[in-house]
């Protein structure tokens, strides 16, 4: 009966549009052998990490955890597993984090209890869990495979898959669990706060290739959102062809400026909304790490960021370091789109410039004759007399 439900449970999951990073250690690695079973799996499971050494999770964690086995790291693990789950989601699709530790059954009697802890993460919820077994009572196997079933019922529910099945558990097995719901602002001061690194809102209109892996971002502070910046995004989109899925971005941390205010980030994607166009929030207002966020992607820019990219001044007067870093975001396997722009009142385009030869083939030139814009949000700005 038992394999009839998780058979049923994991097609379920598979049935669903989200994308998840799995990160256990001590148990539960049964969970990932059944996600990965049955057909459909690689719509589902982006990464799956067991870091059962002491070093792998600390350099998991980036830390010596207090305890190893405990909700806290658990819940950590989780939010690192999110974080991981957006980076490596394709465009538009929700993703989850799911963290698990657990102190089960070995080879010689333990003292403590013999306990798991279980953490999901998604844009908008996060659920823990504790539950503490009745010692003696299960073999390592029996419990490992319990392990995996409550993991399995936990993902299923994050998934919102109805009517998965009820593990075995007994009335002296302790279950303690809690959910928190978090509201759009909550998110966008999480975003703001560095916990976690963006939020899509995907918003857009036209029909574009479901399994399109790679994002075509421009990026800016859209204050305001112009015509241009529209026709920007899709001439960009044409080059790339149909593999690509547009989108916006918004950085709510800025290099020099105080961070945007959440009434700030939402009046912004309010006019996302009203033109049925994608954008995401991030916290990143550097390009080296917007490649380290949307490995893959292609970024729209102009001609002027192209020109600051390339120029020793902007990394310390160090030629080395800037092209060590742009070097990085290469092999992350992003490219730069580059429009023309006026330049001290003069139209340049990408040939105007000398990009380093390591790098040529990491910018691409948008043709003037395809497009071409001569004012900028700062100009309208001016204009509207704001």
């Amino acid at each position: 009966m038992a394999d009839t439900w998780v058979r049923a449970a994991v097609d379920a999951v598979h049935s669903n549009p989200t994308q998840a990073v799995l990160y256990l250690s001590g148990g539960a690695s049964q969970a990932i052998g059944w996600l990965l079973s049955v057909p459909g799996a690689s719509g589902t499971v982006l990464e799956a990490v067991v870091p059962y050494s002491r070093h792998s999770m600390i350099q998991l964690l980036g830390k010596v955890p207090s305890q190893f086995c405990s909700l806290k790291t658990t819940e950590e693990m989780a939010l690192l597993a999110y974080n991981r789950a957006l980076k490596l989601s394709s465009p538009g699709y929700p993703v989850l984090g799911v963290g698990f530790t657990g102190s089960l059954a070995t080879t010689h009697p333990k003292f403590g209890d013999h306990r798991m802890h279980m953490s999901t993460r998604s844009s908008n919820r996060h659920w823990v869990s504790t539950v503490t077994l009745s010692k003696g009572l299960r073999t390592r196997q029996q419990e490992e495979i319990l392990s995996g079933h409550l993991l399995l019922k936990a993902i299923a529910n994050a998934c919102k898959v109805p009517g998965t099945f009820v593990p075995d558990l007994t009335q002296s097995d302790l279950l303690d669990e809690c959910e928190t719901l978090f509201t759009e602002d909550q998110e966008l001061e999480q975003i703001i706060r560095g916990e976690v690194c963006f939020k899509v809102y995907p918003f857009l209109s036209e029909e574009y290739a479901s399994n399109a892996e790679r994002k075509i971002i421009l990026s800016g502070s859209f204050n305001p959102l112009h015509d241009g910046h529209l026709k920007l995004l899709e001439v960009a989109t044409s080059i790339c062809g149909d593999d690509g899925y547009p989108c916006f971005e918004i950085s709510a941390v800025n290099a020099d400026k105080p961070p945007l205010s959440v009434s700030q980030i939402k009046d912004r994607v309010e006019k996302f909304k009203n033109v049925g166009k994608s954008v995401i929030i991030s916290n990143q207002p550097y390009f080296y790490k917007k490649a380290e966020l949307f490995p893959g992607s292609a970024f729209v820019i102009g001609a002027d960021t192209a020109a600051r990219l390339i120029d020793p001044k902007y990394y310390d007067g160090d030629y080395k370091k800037m092209l060590d870093i742009l070097v990085r975001c290469k092999s992350t396997g992003c490219t730069f789109l580059v429009g023309g722009r006026n330049i001290d009142g003069v139209f340049k385009v990408l040939e105007d410039f000398k990009i380093p030869e390591e790098l040529r083939d990491m910018f691409i030139p948008i043709p003037p004759d395809k497009f071409r814009m001569d004012i900028s949000s700062t100009q309208i700005r001016k204009q509207l007399g704001k």
